[in-house]
């Protein structure tokens, strides 16, 4: 059993400078309370109900962000690999790491005022764990019994969609976090939609009573929905702290000289081949795919080396055994297999058709080279819109897919994806989530059975103005924004932020 005190990093940095003070030289760098921090994401819409995200979802990933902002989960991971206690003190397992009991914090209360209790916490988990998991009240807190050993149940916990959250009748959400939603302009049928008619507008406010303590900032404000060019406009004359930028926008913010931040690879873009165009079900086919595909280019020229290659369906950074599979571009052996498959058939001389699956300008770049990638091959690729006004729909061979890693545990990773690929697969069938080793081989068998081609590895690039400090994120990728604070205006002219301008290389952090 593991018991640690966590304060948050803004009331012990706040209690220390309040006690010592900064000497006068050092003045500009002392963290200030008060500002709003405006924020602009690509994203359409967002939702506040962990219940309703959908795995590996790049949307789920914009709605953890913000979520973070109002819910805290039961345990935290520190940027070393050290979980900490959040809204659970401490915890305990028994040998088999089947049953889990976690010992609550004391007056913890949402932002409406009332109590957390053992109740609200197994609501809120027991609707997110898989069938066969069980939350129920314990002594001094709640226990979670799962039906196999769960050696990553931390790393569970510190990721994905568990937060201990509550949804009211009238649907707001509401939380123990260091902020409250105060305003909420994204409409429900905004997600409907490609994109709203105007950018939506959330605004958070700080909480005094937050038993992490106060934030530093008074508010966030949030606009969904602003074009790219538009984020990148605004983040270089001064109306917004914080934007997202799309990986063929990095060369224009390094020539503009902005300060961008980027995460550890997070989202894979990858190829999913359907058994509907029996073509695409061949063997041989996937394999002439595979092998003409191009991807030190599409990372290094295409994304103008703003991506990774990718040859695994797991990060280096999530399994620690990415670097063991490799593949090579070999256009000869592709055209032998093509040249193999029969005559007649789709993916010989008929076209297999492809759809981009994922939007954004990068997503539909990027299935235009893996057409002419195919093609290189002699392997016909058709590229089909996503949306069509014919009244048939035609059979789709090909999809090119966005994956957002949303989890912490590689074993609870590749079941995820293992069931996107397969719909049949059974939930929690992949096992030894300690053994590396069975892991490796478990997706090295579903790389093998190539219904899926790994294409890239992207990282999330942000772009920071230089009043912002003390930015970070956590491991699961949530940002830290309780954490931040706004420089004055007038201290920015004689004292520069030191990282403005640099943009780090995918995975690197500033």
């Amino acid at each position: 059993m593991r018991f640690t005190k966590s304060l948050s990093l803004a009331a012990i940095s706040a209690a220390i400078f309040a006690l010592l003070g900064p000497p006068p030289a050092l003045a500009s760098k002392r963290p200030r309370y008060g500002g709003t921090l405006r924020v602009e994401l690509s994203a359409t819409s967002v939702s506040f109900d962990p219940r309703s995200w959908k795995p590996g979802s790049p949307a789920a990933g914009d709605s953890e962000k913000l979520a973070a902002l109002l819910y805290d989960r039961l345990v935290t991971l520190d940027d070393y690999g050290r979980f900490q206690p959040a809204l659970a003190l401490e915890w305990v397992h028994d040998p088999s790491s089947k049953l889990w009991q976690f010992k609550l914090r004391p007056a913890v209360k949402f932002s409406d005022g009332s109590a957390v209790t053992a109740k609200d916490v197994i609501a809120a988990l027991q609707p997110l764990f898989p069938a066969g998991f069980q939350v129920s009240p314990s002594e001094s807190g709640v226990q979670i019994r799962a039906p196999r050993p769960a050696p990553d149940l931390l790393e569970q916990l510190a990721s994905s969609h568990y937060f201990i959250f509550r949804i009211q009748p009238d649907g707001s959400p509401i939380g123990t976090g260091p902020f409250t939603l105060a305003e909420n302009s994204v409409s429900s049928s905004s997600e409907a939609t490609s994109a709203p008619l105007k950018p939506a507008h959330l605004k958070f406010r700080a909480r005094d009573d937050a038993w992490s303590g106060r934030p530093f900032l008074d508010a966030i404000d949030v606009t969904l929905g602003n074009p790219p060019l538009r984020q990148v406009l605004d983040l270089q004359v001064g109306r917004a702290d914080i934007v997202d930028l799309p990986p063929d926008l990095i060369r224009k913010a390094q020539q503009e000289n902005l300060r961008v931040w980027s995460s550890h690879p997070d989202t894979l873009l990858a190829l999913r081949l359907d058994d509907a165009q029996p073509g695409a079900a061949d063997p041989r086919f996937r394999e002439a795919l595979d092998l003409a595909l191009d991807r030190d280019t599409m990372a290094n020229v295409l994304l103008q080396r703003q991506a990774l290659p990718a040859v695994a369906l797991l990060p280096q950074w999530l399994s620690g055994y990415a670097f063991l599979f490799g593949t090579s571009m070999n256009l000869d052996r592709a055209k032998a297999l093509h040249t193999s498959l029969p005559a007649g058939s789709a993916g010989a001389h008929e076209p297999i058709r492809m759809r981009v699956d994922a939007v954004g300008d990068v997503m539909k770049i990027l299935g235009e080279r893996v057409a002419v990638n195919a093609r290189q091959a002699n392997i016909p690729v058709e590229l089909v819109p996503r949306s069509t006004s014919s009244t048939v729909t035609p059979a789709i061979g090909l999809h090119l897919f966005a994956w957002h890693y949303d989890s912490l545990s590689p074993r609870v990773e590749l079941q995820a994806l293992a069931q996107h690929l397969h719909s049949e697969v059974p939930a929690d069938t992949i096992e030894e989530p300690v053994n590396p080793e069975k892991l490796f081989a478990q997706e090295r068998r579903l790389l093998n059975e190539r219904q899926v081609l790994p294409l890239l590895l992207l990282p999330k690039y942000i772009g920071i103005a230089p009043a912002v400090r003390n930015w970070s994120a956590e491991p699961s990728g949530a940002w830290r924004l309780a954490d931040v604070w706004l420089e004055p205006t007038e201290s920015l002219t004689s004292n520069p932020p030191a990282d403005t301008g640099r943009t780090t290389a995918p995975g690197g952090h500033p």
